[in-house]
């Protein structure tokens, strides 16, 4: 029984020194998604891809940028298949942006031959948008901007109300002001509002002439740009950047956790010790 032991434990042995010497083609794709160029160079083929797709549009149906789209569109295959087969499908589809960039990927194949030209132009588009989960900074923006969205909706829907509040204001009195395209209609009051909020011309084109023949319309302006651009836009920018900081803090909080419990277990190994000398020197 001892010796069948024996035997066991060394083939075991044997076993793990042959899988550390002779890794499996598993473990070397693996090796391969973590190493510290791999993320680099997959950036650049995605600059390199912009580059083309910018110099297409000045140069259209260049067949030298065409077949250097078409190999960059191959080697984001390889890198696909490299990173399913290290990761595996469990681990690959983990990552939710990880979904994100095999539909591009697979979409650039399937659509690369198609009649459609714009669909294959706006898969081409898309692609460089694969630079946001390679790079961390642009990944933790668009991650933090996914989570505030629950907490901005009431923000979008006093929005909603107070735009709605303001443009039929806008249509009962100055519709007759201006030409129909400002405040001629509820939808076009909306526009017209918008154009407000972002202070594009706004003075100029919309709130003097209606001034002019309204004097009292200075409140109705004023209020509005007070409230939906001063308060509710500076609102939201608030609750973003609550979010961008909130992965800063948890990481914080979780380094502080493991070192109160790292103090804990030393105190515990210290109390330990004591006891035991107190015990040897009864």
């Amino acid at each position: 029984m001892e010796r069948k032991n024996r035997k066991m434990e060394l083939n075991h042995k044997q076993q793990t020194h042959h899988n550390e010497n002779h890794p499996s083609f598993k473990t070397k794709m693996k090796k391969l998604v973590e190493h510290k160029y791999f993320q680099p160079i997959v950036i650049g083929i995605i600059l390199l891809n912009g580059l083309i797709i910018v110099a297409e549009t000045y140069l259209t149906g260049n067949t030298v940028l065409l077949a250097i789209d078409k190999i960059i569109v191959w080697v984001f295959v390889i890198e696909l298949l490299i990173k399913m087969i290290g990761l595996g499908f469990k681990g690959y589809f983990s990552d939710r942006w990880n979904h994100f960039d095999f539909l591009i990927v697979i979409g650039s194949l399937l659509f690369y031959s198609t009649p459609f030209v714009s669909v294959l132009r706006l898969i081409r588009v898309l692609r460089l948008i694969r630079m946001i989960p390679a790079i961390p900074a642009l990944r933790k923006i668009i991650d933090s901007l996914m989570a505030s969205i629950p907490a901005l909706t009431g923000i979008l829907g006093l929005s909603v109300l107070l735009f709605s509040i303001y443009a039929i204001i806008g249509t009962t009195f100055f519709s007759d002001v201006l030409p129909y395209e400002y405040f001629g209609s509820f939808h076009t009051s909306l526009f017209t509002l918008m154009q407000v909020v972002t202070f594009e011309s706004w003075a100029s084109q919309v709130a003097r002439p209606i001034i002019n023949e309204v004097p009292w319309a200075w409140v109705y302006f004023v209020t509005f740009i007070v409230i939906g651009a001063l308060v509710i836009l500076n609102l939201v920018v608030a609750v973003i950047l609550s979010y961008l900081g909130q992965d800063d803090e948890a990481k914080r909080e979780e380094q502080m956790d493991r070192l109160y419990k790292e103090n804990q277990d030393l105190r515990n190994d210290i109390k330990e010790i004591k006891q035991l000398l107190m015990e040897k020197k009864a």
